[in-house]
């Protein structure tokens, strides 16, 4: 679909959604719910045909194309520093992921090269991605000799001498007119360098595409110092010692902010901006491009699948048989929201990678619950006597806010870590948004109307559910001070363990390692490189076999100290092969410095923004409640997987973040219930209160954290060696993170509370009070 046609697609939805929502008419609600389903459905099936050229696979499922790239030194005894390689790799990662969705493997190796590795690349995307790494990108801003040409005409007619300091350098405005090239008499040195530039995008207007640059402060001051002592001369902005443009500078203050012409193609716009914004600091040369095999077998692949295939049958089954006629509309939601999902993950161009896959089975999970507090509410309704009609309405008017508020700060903390953070963590952040959105549309508007067309067709007259939750009253906040005694207890004992383990805590894409290439006369399969691994303790070693035309090696990344280890147990046990090491050398971290600083950074930003939104919503309280029971969880959690003696990784970095999204949501659902419970003015002390209202949210915990569970016991023992840390973390997050909703978000909101000596539930009234009366007022 062509981008107009997508656009206009898109504003045709726009008003349609504008209208469901704002139509109260019972039939036009319907048939607008159902043309909006179609609608989006279709949109996704075209976005996903066909599904193997739409959908790409990342690395680990198909491969993809190798590149080693070395630093070039100006002097070959200089020595390329640390901090100049790790500043390199973050350069390239951000050049050819700049959307954070890409999957690609960069990680330094020895003392001047990178190695990077990106999925399925075609010939053209190959040449692309070269020109891409290859690019140095100096920036230069010098000031051009006023009446260049009068001067250079004197200089060939021997009437003068080339003033000091300038040189002499071409410059053609229009690539399409070659002929047309100016000369210039330009600074030998420049006056300004490009590495204050904080920003710089590509933008259309109506004199064409272009670049705008923005700098820091520093170089703010210093370019309006420039422009104030030479306005009205040109100024060449140079890229690699070529003139781009040379406008006038007709201002003398320009606000940190400066414009590049010269009647560029959208793509030489955008690359221009990419190179600018990330300029690599030494040239690089690309050493060897290889193709390389998945870096999973095909053993790991198949049982990746066979564990989300396993996973998502047990959650539909579990669905059916507790809500029956209801599981049914459930499950058509479900498979509608997994349709969207993909159909965006399509138009976005994600790379899917198979913790992305154990990822959207999670979301498939987690999807469940919104279905899960609509029946739960439906259930309340139906036994309060209502007519089904009027059931469903309630259903759906009391689940909304819970829903909403508990996906919106789920997506609070996604659109930040989208805009802080980089690499994985990013493309962790597009994939959450994405599931935020689709299970909304799907629990809220689809089943909706579902319900609507059934009940008003008369195809529905009433509805069983399975009721197998206990209906014991449970004094949960009477146990808040062994509970808090116990969370102390983890909490100690969590950073205790992983302050004793030090560095073993993390894996090779933290520390880096060895990487050992090896040839053989009779090839070994990765298959059994993997198995060799193993029987030395190195089952998360990376292998893969790369082709450089028609030689087949295997390489193996490994944790540091290790690789000699694994290379001597695969001649052991294939003594036949010919087993020859090519190369030795150490791997640098895949994760750097820079990379874990922007992920620790935007996920602190997103604990302030949930503080806010929750503060706004609910109160305070209810927001400290909030993110300490966030806190919690995710430091338990990791001093669970450090206990058994997992290694920290990239993988691993994804199960922490959807951990902390499991425990916000969790916990808003509760405070929900609690924050009606305060409104409802129903007698009774606050704690009464409170316990009352997680009683009577136990039912969709135990049914939420159930499903979710179901699925993810299918990764641990179904999803092999890859997969069985990152469930294993998963299933102790989804424990600790339902054991805090309870028992560590809902008394801390009681404590402070107290601690302040005002009453939590006049809190909540007051603010309803206002809340109403701002609401009639406008």
């Amino acid at each position: 679909m062509s981008p107009a046609l997508t656009f206009a697609f898109g504003m045709v939805l726009l008003c349609l959604f504008g209208w469901y929502f704002a139509t109260e008419i019972p039939g036009r609600k319907r048939w607008l719910g159902l043309v909006l389903t179609v609608f989006l459905v279709a949109f996704c099936i075209e976005q996903l045909t066909p599904i193997d050229k739409r959908i790409r696979l990342g690395l680990d499922l198909q491969g993809g194309t190798s590149f080693l790239i070395r630093l070039v030194r100006e002097n070959p005894d200089d020595v390329v520093s640390r901090d100049l390689l790790d500043r390199a790799v973050e350069v390239i990662r951000k050049r050819v992921d700049a959307g954070g969705i890409g999957e690609p493997d960069i990680a330094p190796q020895g003392d001047d090269r990178i190695l990077v590795q990106i999925p399925g690349l075609d010939n053209e995307q190959m040449n692309l991605t070269k020109e891409q790494l290859q690019r140095v990108a100096k920036l230069e801003f010098a000031i051009v000799q006023p009446n260049s040409d009068t001067i250079l005409s004197q200089i060939e007619a021997g009437t003068a001498i080339m003033p000091p300091g300038y040189i002499v350098k071409p410059y053609t405005p229009d690539s399409d007119k070659p002929d047309e090239t100016f000369r210039y008499l330009v600074k030998r040195n420049a006056d300004f360098g490009g590495d204050h530039v904080s920003k710089a995008f590509a933008y259309f207007d109506q004199s064409g595409w272009g670049v705008s640059l923005e700098f820091d402060s520093e170089g703010a001051r210093r370019f309006d110092n420039l422009a104030a002592a030479n306005r009205g001369n040109q100024l060449a902005i140079l890229l690699d010692g070529e003139i781009l443009s040379a406008p006038t500078l007709t201002e003398s203050q320009y606000g940190g902010r400066a414009v590049i012409t010269g009647n560029f193609q959208e793509k030489e716009a955008r690359d221009l901006a990419s190179s600018l914004e990330n300029p690599l600091r030494v040239p690089v040369q690309i050493e060897e491009t290889r193709s390389v095999s998945p870096t999973l077998g095909l053993d790991s692949i198949r049982s990746g699948v066979l564990a989300g295939l396993s996973g998502l049958v047990l959650v539909i089954v579990a669905v059916l048989l507790y809500y029956r006629t209801a599981g049914i509309v459930a499950i058509v939601g479900l498979l509608v929201n997994i349709l969207l999902l993909l159909g965006m993950m399509a138009m976005f161009g994600f790379v899917l990678t198979l913790p992305g896959i154990a990822g959207i089975i999670l979301t498939i999970g987690m999807a469940i619950d919104a279905n899960v507090l609509i029946y739960e509410r439906l259930r309340e309704e139906m036994a309060a006597g209502k007519s089904l009609p009027v059931a469903l309405n309630g259903a759906y008017d009391k689940a909304f806010s819970a829903i909403f508020d508990a996906n919106l700060t789920t997506l609070i903390t996604a659109v930040i870590l989208f805009l802080g953070a980089t690499g994985s963590v990013k493309g962790f952040a597009v994939t959450l948004t994405l599931g935020i959105i689709a299970s909304m549309f799907s629990a809220l508007l689809v089943t909706r109307t579902i319900f609507r067309w059934l009940v008003e067709k008369g195809h529905l007259r009433k509805l069983s559910m399975v009721d197998i939750i206990p209906k014991k009253h449970f004094n949960f906040l009477g146990q808040r001070r062994m509970a808090l005694i116990a969370s102390c207890v983890l909490i100690g004992g969590s950073l205790l363990i992983f302050g004793l383990r030090g560095e073993r805590n993390f894996g090779i894409d933290f520390r880096g390692g060895d990487l050992v290439v090896v040839d053989s006369q009779t090839p070994v399969t990765v298959e059994e490189a993997r198995v060799s691994a193993r029987q030395v303790g190195q089952g998360e070693a990376v292998i893969q076999m790369e082709t450089e035309g028609t030689t087949k090696m295997l390489t193996i990344r490994s944790a540091e100290g290790t690789g000699a280890g694994i290379v001597d147990q695969l001649e052991k046990d294939f003594p036949d092969r010919g087993i020859v090491v090519q190369s030795e050398d150490t791997v640098g971290a895949r994760i750097g410095m820079e990379f874990a600083r922007r992920a620790l950074l935007a996920l602190a930003f997103g604990m302030i923004g949930i503080l806010i939104y929750v503060t706004i919503r609910f109160e305070f309280s209810f927001a400290l409640g909030a993110v300490i029971a966030v806190l919690h969880d995710v430091v338990i959690t990791i001093g669970l997987f450090s206990l058994f003696g997992g290694e920290l990784s990239l993988v691993m970095v994804g199960a922490i973040l959807t951990i902390a999204g499991y425990s916000i949501n969790d916990t808003i659902v509760v405070f929900d219930r609690i924050r009606e419970a305060l409104k409802s003015g129903t007698g009774g002390s606050v704690q009464n209160l409170m316990n009352n209202a997680i009683n009577e949210t136990l039912g969709r915990t135990i049914l939420t954290g159930g499903t979710t569970v179901i699925s993810v016991l299918c990764l641990y023992i179904f999803g092999g060696a890859v997969l069985k840390d990152f469930a294993f973390a998963i299933l102790a997050g989804i424990l600790v993170g339902t054991y805090s909703s309870i028992f560590v978000a809902a008394p801390i909101v009681l404590w402070w509370s107290r601690v302040r000596g005002k009453s939590i539930r006049r809190e909540v009234l007051e603010t309803e009070t206002m809340r109403r009366t701002s609401s009639g007022a406008a």
